[in-house]
Protein backbone atom coordinates (compact mmCIF):
# COMPACT_ATOMS: atom_id res chain seq x y z
CA UNK A 1 0.00 0.00 0.00
CA UNK A 2 1.45 3.27 -0.99
CA UNK A 3 2.53 5.78 2.13
CA UNK A 4 1.10 9.30 2.10
CA UNK A 5 4.65 10.34 1.75
CA UNK A 6 4.53 8.51 -1.09
CA UNK A 7 1.48 9.26 -2.56
CA UNK A 8 2.33 13.36 -2.30
CA UNK A 9 5.62 12.70 -3.89
CA UNK A 10 4.09 11.37 -6.50
CA UNK A 11 1.09 13.43 -6.98
CA UNK A 12 3.25 16.52 -7.04
CA UNK A 13 5.29 15.55 -10.01
CA UNK A 14 2.11 14.49 -11.58
CA UNK A 15 1.04 18.08 -10.82
CA UNK A 16 3.77 19.29 -12.42
CA UNK A 17 3.63 17.48 -15.79
CA UNK A 18 -0.23 18.52 -16.04
CA UNK A 19 0.64 22.41 -15.31
CA UNK A 20 3.54 21.96 -17.96
CA UNK A 21 1.47 23.18 -20.99
CA UNK A 22 -0.59 25.46 -19.30
CA UNK A 23 -0.27 29.61 -19.53
CA UNK A 24 2.48 30.30 -16.71
CA UNK A 25 0.29 33.97 -15.92
CA UNK A 26 -2.97 32.09 -15.63
CA UNK A 27 -0.85 29.79 -13.05
CA UNK A 28 0.68 32.65 -11.12
CA UNK A 29 -2.88 33.99 -10.04
CA UNK A 30 -3.73 30.93 -8.26
CA UNK A 31 -1.12 31.26 -5.39
CA UNK A 32 -1.67 27.97 -3.68
CA UNK A 33 -0.23 25.04 -2.80
CA UNK A 34 1.54 24.25 -6.16
CA UNK A 35 3.67 27.99 -5.43
CA UNK A 36 4.26 27.20 -1.65
CA UNK A 37 2.80 30.44 -0.86
CA UNK A 38 2.35 29.36 2.65
CA UNK A 39 5.92 28.43 3.40
CA UNK A 40 7.35 31.80 2.23
CA UNK A 41 4.78 33.44 4.64
CA UNK A 42 5.63 31.39 7.01
CA UNK A 43 9.23 31.92 6.35
CA UNK A 44 8.64 35.82 6.47
CA UNK A 45 6.60 35.48 10.06
CA UNK A 46 9.52 33.38 11.79
CA UNK A 47 11.88 35.53 10.49
CA UNK A 48 10.00 38.81 11.70
CA UNK A 49 9.21 37.33 15.08
CA UNK A 50 12.10 37.96 17.47
CA UNK A 51 11.73 41.96 16.58
CA UNK A 52 8.05 41.51 18.01
CA UNK A 53 6.22 38.51 20.47
CA UNK A 54 8.93 36.12 19.50
CA UNK A 55 6.81 33.18 20.89
CA UNK A 56 3.38 33.80 19.56
CA UNK A 57 4.48 35.06 16.46
CA UNK A 58 6.72 32.19 15.64
CA UNK A 59 3.90 29.83 16.43
CA UNK A 60 2.16 32.08 13.55
CA UNK A 61 4.95 31.43 11.35
CA UNK A 62 5.08 27.47 11.89
CA UNK A 63 1.92 27.05 11.85
CA UNK A 64 2.44 28.15 8.31
CA UNK A 65 4.31 25.87 7.19
CA UNK A 66 2.51 23.22 9.00
CA UNK A 67 -0.70 23.65 7.31
CA UNK A 68 1.25 23.42 3.82
CA UNK A 69 3.23 20.01 4.80
CA UNK A 70 -0.16 18.99 5.94
CA UNK A 71 -2.10 19.23 3.20
CA UNK A 72 0.68 18.12 0.33
CA UNK A 73 2.01 15.09 2.19
CA UNK A 74 -1.67 14.01 3.01
CA UNK A 75 -3.04 14.48 -0.15
CA UNK A 76 -5.70 16.62 1.25
CA UNK A 77 -8.22 17.51 -1.74
CA UNK A 78 -8.87 21.39 -3.12
CA UNK A 79 -11.73 22.37 -0.65
CA UNK A 80 -9.76 21.28 1.94
CA UNK A 81 -6.33 22.94 1.10
CA UNK A 82 -8.73 26.00 -0.10
CA UNK A 83 -10.26 26.44 3.16
CA UNK A 84 -7.06 26.82 5.20
CA UNK A 85 -5.42 28.80 3.09
CA UNK A 86 -8.71 31.43 3.52
CA UNK A 87 -8.49 30.61 6.91
CA UNK A 88 -4.42 32.16 7.11
CA UNK A 89 -5.53 34.76 4.76
CA UNK A 90 -8.46 35.61 6.90
CA UNK A 91 -5.74 35.97 9.84
CA UNK A 92 -2.48 36.64 9.20
CA UNK A 93 -1.60 36.30 5.52
CA UNK A 94 -1.92 40.45 5.16
CA UNK A 95 -0.79 41.42 8.61
CA UNK A 96 2.86 42.91 8.84
CA UNK A 97 3.90 39.78 10.05
CA UNK A 98 3.78 38.13 6.91
CA UNK A 99 5.20 41.48 4.58
CA UNK A 100 8.20 40.60 2.26
CA UNK A 101 11.49 41.44 2.81
CA UNK A 102 14.16 43.14 1.01
CA UNK A 103 15.41 41.61 -2.36
CA UNK A 104 18.86 40.00 -1.38
CA UNK A 105 21.00 36.86 -2.71
CA UNK A 106 20.47 34.10 -0.39
CA UNK A 107 22.91 32.49 1.57
CA UNK A 108 24.10 29.15 0.99
CA UNK A 109 24.79 27.93 4.44
CA UNK A 110 21.20 28.64 5.67
CA UNK A 111 20.51 25.59 7.53
CA UNK A 112 24.01 25.10 9.03
CA UNK A 113 23.28 28.61 10.61
CA UNK A 114 19.92 27.73 11.89
CA UNK A 115 21.09 24.33 12.97
CA UNK A 116 24.31 25.46 14.76
CA UNK A 117 22.04 28.26 16.26
CA UNK A 118 19.37 25.38 17.93
CA UNK A 119 22.58 22.86 18.65
CA UNK A 120 24.69 25.61 20.60
CA UNK A 121 21.27 25.31 23.50
CA UNK A 122 22.01 21.38 23.65
CA UNK A 123 21.36 19.44 26.27
CA UNK A 124 18.86 22.88 28.34
CA UNK A 125 14.96 22.15 27.89
CA UNK A 126 13.70 25.26 26.69
CA UNK A 127 10.24 26.69 26.23
CA UNK A 128 8.64 23.19 25.78
CA UNK A 129 10.94 22.45 22.87
CA UNK A 130 10.11 25.42 20.37
CA UNK A 131 13.90 25.86 19.27
CA UNK A 132 13.83 22.57 17.92
CA UNK A 133 10.36 22.76 16.31
CA UNK A 134 10.91 26.33 14.64
CA UNK A 135 14.75 25.28 14.30
CA UNK A 136 13.25 22.76 11.85
CA UNK A 137 10.20 24.40 10.44
CA UNK A 138 12.59 26.66 9.10
CA UNK A 139 15.31 24.55 7.92
CA UNK A 140 12.36 22.73 5.95
CA UNK A 141 11.52 25.72 4.43
CA UNK A 142 14.41 27.67 3.55
CA UNK A 143 15.25 23.98 1.75
CA UNK A 144 12.02 23.97 0.12
CA UNK A 145 12.20 27.82 -1.01
CA UNK A 146 15.83 28.69 -1.04
CA UNK A 147 15.48 31.92 -2.81
CA UNK A 148 13.73 32.79 0.77
CA UNK A 149 17.13 32.08 2.54
CA UNK A 150 18.09 35.53 2.22
CA UNK A 151 20.60 37.04 5.13
CA UNK A 152 17.99 38.96 6.81
CA UNK A 153 15.84 36.31 7.02
CA UNK A 154 18.27 33.90 8.09
CA UNK A 155 19.80 35.82 11.20
CA UNK A 156 15.93 36.67 11.96
CA UNK A 157 15.48 32.94 11.99
CA UNK A 158 18.37 32.43 14.30
CA UNK A 159 17.83 34.84 16.39
CA UNK A 160 14.43 33.06 17.30
CA UNK A 161 15.79 30.05 18.12
CA UNK A 162 18.40 32.14 20.57
CA UNK A 163 15.36 33.78 22.01
CA UNK A 164 13.58 30.82 23.95
CA UNK A 165 15.01 30.48 27.40
CA UNK A 166 15.18 27.40 29.96
CA UNK A 167 11.58 25.42 30.97
CA UNK A 168 11.13 23.20 33.39
CA UNK A 169 14.78 21.74 33.33
CA UNK A 170 14.75 19.05 35.06
CA UNK A 171 17.58 15.89 35.00
CA UNK A 172 15.50 13.27 32.37
CA UNK A 173 14.93 9.96 34.33
CA UNK A 174 17.37 7.14 33.13
CA UNK A 175 14.33 5.03 32.24
CA UNK A 176 13.77 7.07 29.30
CA UNK A 177 15.55 6.42 26.48
CA UNK A 178 14.07 7.54 22.81
CA UNK A 179 15.43 5.05 20.12
CA UNK A 180 17.74 6.83 18.00
CA UNK A 181 15.88 9.94 15.54
CA UNK A 182 16.96 8.36 12.65
CA UNK A 183 15.38 4.94 12.94
CA UNK A 184 12.42 6.02 12.10
CA UNK A 185 9.71 3.32 11.83
CA UNK A 186 10.91 3.06 15.74
CA UNK A 187 11.02 6.42 17.66
CA UNK A 188 7.96 7.40 15.63
CA UNK A 189 6.04 4.55 17.40
CA UNK A 190 7.60 5.44 20.46
CA UNK A 191 6.95 8.85 20.55
CA UNK A 192 3.00 8.25 19.33
CA UNK A 193 2.80 5.73 22.27
CA UNK A 194 4.16 8.36 24.98
CA UNK A 195 1.24 10.83 23.27
CA UNK A 196 -1.59 7.87 23.38
CA UNK A 197 -0.73 8.08 27.12
CA UNK A 198 -0.38 11.42 27.69
CA UNK A 199 -3.80 11.67 25.85
CA UNK A 200 -5.32 9.95 28.73
CA UNK A 201 -2.82 11.09 31.56
CA UNK A 202 -4.17 14.65 30.82
CA UNK A 203 -8.14 14.12 30.20
CA UNK A 204 -9.80 17.14 31.78
CA UNK A 205 -6.37 20.10 31.99
CA UNK A 206 -5.90 19.92 28.12
CA UNK A 207 -3.96 18.67 25.70
CA UNK A 208 -0.82 20.76 25.30
CA UNK A 209 1.59 18.85 26.54
CA UNK A 210 0.75 16.47 24.10
CA UNK A 211 0.58 18.50 21.43
CA UNK A 212 3.81 19.33 22.02
CA UNK A 213 5.56 15.76 22.80
CA UNK A 214 4.27 15.88 19.02
CA UNK A 215 5.43 18.73 17.51
CA UNK A 216 9.15 18.06 19.42
CA UNK A 217 9.32 15.08 18.81
CA UNK A 218 8.13 14.99 15.46
CA UNK A 219 10.86 18.39 14.77
CA UNK A 220 13.54 15.91 15.55
CA UNK A 221 12.43 12.90 13.75
CA UNK A 222 12.07 15.44 10.22
CA UNK A 223 15.45 16.93 11.01
CA UNK A 224 16.69 13.41 11.03
CA UNK A 225 15.08 12.36 7.81
CA UNK A 226 16.39 14.97 6.20
CA UNK A 227 19.80 13.80 6.75
CA UNK A 228 20.58 16.11 10.16
CA UNK A 229 21.39 13.35 12.19
CA UNK A 230 23.77 15.61 14.85
CA UNK A 231 21.20 18.32 14.75
CA UNK A 232 18.50 15.99 15.85
CA UNK A 233 20.29 14.18 18.52
CA UNK A 234 21.34 17.32 19.83
CA UNK A 235 17.73 17.71 21.20
CA UNK A 236 17.91 14.30 22.76
CA UNK A 237 18.18 15.47 26.22
CA UNK A 238 16.34 17.93 26.37
CA UNK A 239 13.42 15.55 24.80
CA UNK A 240 13.88 13.42 27.54
CA UNK A 241 13.75 16.49 30.01
CA UNK A 242 10.00 16.84 28.43
CA UNK A 243 9.31 13.71 28.26
CA UNK A 244 9.91 13.66 32.16
CA UNK A 245 7.88 16.22 33.09
CA UNK A 246 5.09 14.47 30.74
CA UNK A 247 4.94 11.48 32.59
CA UNK A 248 4.59 13.56 35.62
CA UNK A 249 1.00 14.39 34.70
CA UNK A 250 -0.60 17.44 35.76
CA UNK A 251 0.51 19.00 38.91
CA UNK A 252 -1.51 20.41 42.42
CA UNK A 253 -3.15 23.49 41.28
CA UNK A 254 -2.68 22.95 37.79
CA UNK A 255 -5.84 24.74 35.99
CA UNK A 256 -8.11 22.53 34.60
CA UNK A 257 -9.96 23.01 31.24
CA UNK A 258 -13.02 21.78 29.35
CA UNK A 259 -12.27 18.95 27.27
CA UNK A 260 -13.43 18.97 23.34
CA UNK A 261 -16.77 16.76 23.22
CA UNK A 262 -15.89 13.96 20.80
CA UNK A 263 -17.02 14.51 17.29
CA UNK A 264 -15.94 12.43 14.28
CA UNK A 265 -14.27 15.23 12.24
CA UNK A 266 -10.86 15.39 11.90
CA UNK A 267 -8.29 17.90 10.34
CA UNK A 268 -7.86 16.27 6.72
CA UNK A 269 -11.61 16.57 6.52
CA UNK A 270 -13.26 19.94 5.13
CA UNK A 271 -16.21 19.57 7.20
CA UNK A 272 -13.66 19.92 10.57
CA UNK A 273 -12.00 23.34 9.16
CA UNK A 274 -15.70 24.45 8.06
CA UNK A 275 -16.92 24.00 11.54
CA UNK A 276 -13.91 26.02 12.64
CA UNK A 277 -14.88 29.78 13.17
CA UNK A 278 -12.98 32.57 10.95
CA UNK A 279 -11.37 33.61 13.66
CA UNK A 280 -10.26 30.55 15.90
CA UNK A 281 -6.66 29.83 14.87
CA UNK A 282 -5.51 30.77 18.33
CA UNK A 283 -1.74 30.17 17.94
CA UNK A 284 -1.76 27.36 14.98
CA UNK A 285 -1.63 24.92 17.17
CA UNK A 286 -4.54 23.83 15.15
CA UNK A 287 -2.42 23.28 12.40
CA UNK A 288 0.91 22.16 14.01
CA UNK A 289 -0.74 19.43 16.09
CA UNK A 290 -2.13 17.48 13.18
CA UNK A 291 0.76 18.27 11.22
CA UNK A 292 3.15 16.00 13.17
CA UNK A 293 0.30 13.62 14.22
CA UNK A 294 -0.21 12.30 10.54
CA UNK A 295 3.56 12.96 10.31
CA UNK A 296 4.18 10.19 12.38
CA UNK A 297 1.38 8.18 11.72
CA UNK A 298 2.53 7.77 8.32
CA UNK A 299 6.31 6.97 9.72
CA UNK A 300 5.07 4.54 12.46
CA UNK A 301 3.36 2.67 9.90
CA UNK A 302 1.30 0.63 12.85
CA UNK A 303 -2.40 0.15 12.03
CA UNK A 304 -3.21 -1.29 15.50
CA UNK A 305 -1.55 2.19 17.27
CA UNK A 306 -3.21 4.10 14.40
CA UNK A 307 -6.07 3.28 15.51
CA UNK A 308 -6.02 3.36 19.06
CA UNK A 309 -4.71 6.82 18.70
CA UNK A 310 -7.70 7.47 15.92
CA UNK A 311 -10.39 6.35 18.33
CA UNK A 312 -9.78 9.53 20.65
CA UNK A 313 -7.31 11.92 18.47
CA UNK A 314 -11.08 14.31 19.35
CA UNK A 315 -9.59 15.15 22.52
CA UNK A 316 -6.24 16.52 21.00
CA UNK A 317 -8.17 17.95 17.87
Amino acid sequence: MISRRDFAIQSAAALSLSLAGLDRFAIAEEPGLSQKRLIDLGLNALARAPERNYFADGHRGASMISAHLMCVDNGLDDPTANRIIELFDLNWASGTLCEPFAAADPVEDAAEQIGRAFADGSGVLRQVGHDAIFAMHAIKGFRMLPESATPERVEGVCNLIKAFQPWRDVAPDDDIDPPPFDSTQEISRYILKEASDAMDRFVDYGQGFTGHLLTFGQSLVELAAMGDVEWAESGRVAFRKYLTVVRQGPQSGDRKIKPHAPSPLRPDDLAYWQKRGDKTLGLGHVFKYPYAYYDLIDRADDPQLTADLNAKAWRLF
